[in-house]
């Protein structure tokens, strides 16, 4: 019978807590399929030695086409968001659990996909070697897909959110929706958007506390 072969980008991974090295070895990485489609990969980005790390699902159309995490209708919303809640976008480190875009073409648009378990567990090999290299007071989970990479697949945003857990590779760990949950939801926007500001200044809180603490 053939070995069936786990996906996984491991061996792509440098043995490096340099942040710029992992990031030149990233577009290299083999470890799923998602490579075949996107554009190209796309890295983390922010101060290497950020207390603070958002991390995201995958990147979206937009970061796909320009290389760089949360710069599309999501992340704009982000640091609206960020802005309003005393958080410095400039002093926290961004990435997503999947480096890849996942997407259907549908005529001449590409609409976002749902990454697969095997796809989020196949890349969490980069995500961990980020946060090792950052080693940051807070993670920020936006939505379930980075929320569940990090926390397992029995987490759940609606029953967690708001709540800070000791985590292996920060001191803490907290989760929020991502911004695209807000857009999907025109009839609700405000609402949700009060709810995620909301959310963003109990981390500001925190990030301050933090920082008093160190």
């Amino acid at each position: 019978m053939a070995r069936i072969l786990k996906a996984s980008a491991a061996e792509w991974v440098p043995a490096s807590h340099d942040l710029s090295r992992l990031r030149a070895a990233a577009p290299a990485c083999r470890g799923c399929e998602l490579y075949q489609h996107a554009t190209q990969v796309v890295f983390g980005e922010g101060p290497p030695d950020a207390k603070v790390v958002m991390v995201g699902e995958q990147p979206g159309d937009e970061e796909d086409r320009r290389g760089h995490p949360f710069i599309g209708p999501s992340g704009k919303l982000l640091s609206k968001a960020m802005q309003e809640a005393g958080l410095d976008r400039e002093k926290i480190y961004v990435t997503n659990a999947v480096k890849h875009f996942k997407f259907l073409e549908r005529g001449k648009r590409r609409i976002h996909a749902k990454p697969s378990g095997i796809e989020i567990s196949a890349c969490k090999p980069w995500l961990e070697a980020e946060l090792a290299a950052i080693e940051p007071e807070l993670v920020v989970c936006l939505g379930a897909t980075a929320a569940q990479s990090l926390m397992g697949s029995a987490f759940r945003i609606t029953a967690s959110r708001g709540k800070f857990f000791p985590h292996p590779w920060a001191k803490e760990l907290t989760a929020t929706v991502h911004p695209s949950a807000i857009l999907r939801a025109p009839e609700r926007y405000e609402e949700e958007y009060e709810l995620f500001l909301r959310d963003l200044r109990v981390i500001a809180g925190r990030v301050k506390e933090l920082e008093k603490a160190s």
